[in-house]
């Protein structure tokens, strides 16, 4: 009997291997006592179509904050800018906007400064109909929600903290 005939008939279909991990992940610790993901920090993109709102991402269980809605982003590599780093976590989840960033229009940004770590959202519109995809094992769920509806989803609490002023730096934008 060979070894892969002794092996379970699951084992042969799942990966031998973890995904290369990047400079940035990994666990800190803020300066509010809380862990957070990425060691130079965090990005992610709030990606907004003017017809069909904001992107969402439906957080996988296992992930910070699981089961919650946020926006598509992550770690920050070292010595990465904080555009490009949401820029890159939104293509590796969602497959949109495409890594070059042509395809979007950055409005603004928005820093959670916790001395040891911070997070940036970077706020852009979609200069064409952009169509997201799962793209990998972090997402339940991908879907555009008009801006006057976030509020009804189960929020990933560092999002629905900071929405007000997301909303203030994004829709003098939608009025342009």
């Amino acid at each position: 009997m060979s070894s892969s005939e002794e092996e379970p008939a699951r084992s042969r279909h799942l990966p031998d291997s973890l995904p290369p991990r990047r400079s940035g992940d990994g666990w800190t610790l803020g300066s509010d006592g809380e862990r957070h993901w990425g060691l130079n920090g965090a990005a992610g993109l709030m990606l907004v179509d003017p017809e069909r709102g904001v992107l969402m991402q439906h957080r996988a269980l296992w992930s910070v904050a699981g089961g919650t809605w946020g926006f598509p982003g992550g770690a920050r590599d070292m010595g990465e800018a904080a555009i490009d780093a949401a820029i890159r976590e939104s293509f590796e989840e969602a497959g949109v906007p495409d890594p070059d960033g042509d395809d979007v229009e950055i409005l603004d940004c928005h820093v959670l400064d916790l001395d040891t770590w911070t997070y940036t959202t970077v706020i852009a519109r979609t200069r064409r109909p952009l169509e997201p995809v799962i793209s990998d094992p972090e997402s339940i769920e991908l879907r555009w929600v008009p801006l006057g509806e976030l509020r009804d989803l189960d929020l990933h609490p560092g999002v629905a903290a900071s929405l007000p002023e997301l909303e203030e730096l994004l829709v003098p934008h939608l009025r342009d």
